[in-house]
């Protein structure tokens, strides 16, 4: 009697896990990503609404980051700057005179207190909006507020001239007392790992953008949009270099929008077809053509960088590619990243004056 319950309690679990897969494999792959691609848009224009959005939409500030400051150390030994070095509250003096542009960054920032945790940087936004004019004089400073706000909870860059860097940074912004949201930065740069950078930020509206590159024997370049642990879109690419080939190989490839998920992996003997996923389950009658449109470096063969085009061939014979699919969203997720991965916006004030306190010790 048991074994007959069973069996029957058995039969039922395998007719529905059948039915949810089928249910699954028979959506349409078009209509999915039309719906995922929807919300992906309906998740850009509330990042584009928000204030984070215009803190990674400020200007490039063209001044050389810390990352990059000449470094005297020839020798093996590696010079380090911790945020217990730099702790305190800085100001934009309003009331500056100085005119001209070679001048140390405390002539144009004043140190108002100390602080036991954390590096606090105000400023006015419109000094941001408009980096070049933040070491230029202007009698009408005066009337600007310091109402830019840069908190540093983390800072700990090492370097050596020859040898190369490691960086991490974290800070939250906040803007006209409203908190736009939390940076936080790892770079590092040495002959043996290669070039690496990770950055995200992090929305007050529980959007989070992350972007992940690097370069030496195995390159890989990252870029993602959550919402809270969700992933609304995700392009990743990884390649190698060989002992025989000094170029960088292809080594796996995929791209997630929503429970759509189309995955290029390495097979036995060159890389096998792309496959398509939805809510898990292949897609068999589904293609993808991965068109390459530049691979000079090889490091970074993604949509987002505009080096890669996917086609999507649907069961009805159909065929759109995803640009097509994503429309003015891809424009929008590039400038993003584009501005995610150099966020010169946060570093390059805070980094010169963090790099002035060290040479002043």
């Amino acid at each position: 009697m048991k074994t007959n319950k069973f069996l029957i309690l058995f039969s039922a679990i395998v007719v529905l896990s059948w039915s949810c897969t089928s249910e699954i494999s028979d959506g349409s792959l078009q209509s999915s990503l039309e719906k995922n691609a929807q919300t992906l848009s309906n998740t850009l224009q509330k990042i584009a609404a928000s204030d984070g959005y215009q803190v990674l939409a400020t200007p490039q500030y063209a001044a050389t980051s810390a990352s990059k400051v000449y470094s005297p150390v020839v020798d093996s030994t590696y010079n380090t700057i911790l945020l217990a070095d730099i702790v305190g509250e800085y100001e934009f003096n309003k009331a500056n005179t100085y005119k001209k542009w070679k001048q140390p960054i405390s002539n144009f920032f004043s140190k108002t207190s100390d602080h036991t945790s954390l590096m606090i940087v105000r400023l006015p936004e419109e000094k941001i909006k408009k980096p070049n004019s933040l070491f230029v004089y202007n009698p009408a400073d005066t009337l600007l507020t310091n109402n830019y706000v840069f908190s540093l909870n983390k800072y700990d860059y090492k370097f050596n001239r020859v040898l190369g860097w490691t960086y991490d940074m974290a800070s939250t912004i906040n803007v006209k007392t409203i908190d736009a949201g939390a940076l936080s930065i790892q770079s590092s740069s040495s002959k043996e790992a290669g070039y690496k950078f990770a950055s995200e930020f992090a929305f007050t509206n529980g959007y989070t953008l992350k972007s992940n590159y690097s370069t030496g024997d195995t390159a890989i370049s990252v870029y993602a949009i959550y919402e809270g642990a969700k992933v609304i879109y995700e392009e990743s690419f990884t390649a190698i270099k060989t002992v025989a080939d000094k170029r960088h190989r292809e080594r796996e490839y995929s791209m997630t929008i929503g429970d759509v998920k189309i995955v290029r992996q390495m097979g036995p003997n060159s890389l096998d077809s792309a496959k398509v996923y939805v809510g898990g389950v292949l897609q068999t009658s589904a293609k993808v053509e991965v068109v390459d449109i530049a691979t000079v470096d090889g490091t970074d063969v993604s949509v987002t960088a505009k080096k890669r085009e996917l086609k999507i061939t649907f069961d009805d014979g159909s065929s759109k590619t995803i640009t097509e699919l994503l429309g003015t969203s891809v424009e929008t997720i590039r400038n993003l990243f584009i501005s995610l991965r150099q966020s010169y916006f946060a570093t390059a004030i805070v980094d010169r004056i963090a790099w002035d306190i060290y040479m002043k010790k």
